[in-house]
């Protein structure tokens, strides 16, 4: 088993690791000591064992929220396969459906009025 040397808080730690995994190691390793380095500026020198139980914490609280959103992410994601599932099962409409608004109506017997009482008035004028 390999023997890795990480950084923590400004603090130095050996730690063994399977073969091939150290990548990962020091990737874990980095997000420790991004959350060691905030407690080390907001707080000042503390223990060791408290400031990994510290960045630890606030790693865990992290990873709470993300496992949160992402449930929530799949939830709305299973509702959204719903939905696309219904709407694929629907008959398909074979002839468009014109929906026309009641003003338009309204405003073609207007102008329909109108060119009667213009075409009643052009024979009037006619027939005199």
């Amino acid at each position: 088993m390999p023997e890795v040397k990480i950084t923590i808080g400004s603090r130095e730690f050996e730690v063994s690791c399977q073969e091939g995994e150290d990548h990962f190691l020091h990737s874990a390793a980095a997000l420790l000591d991004a959350e060691a380095s905030v407690l080390s500026s907001q707080i000042g020198r503390m223990p060791e064992a408290r400031m990994l139980l510290m960045a630890g914490l606030m790693l865990a609280d992290k990873t709470a929220g993300l496992e949160e959103r992402l449930a929530q992410a799949n939830e709305k994601s299973k509702a959204q396969e719903q939905l696309i599932a219904e709407l694929r099962d629907r008959p398909a409409v074979t002839e468009p459906v014109a929906v026309i608004p009641q003003q338009i109506f309204e405003t073609m017997a207007e102008l329909a009025a109108r060119a009667e009482a213009l075409a009643e008035e052009v024979e009037e004028k006619m027939n005199a």
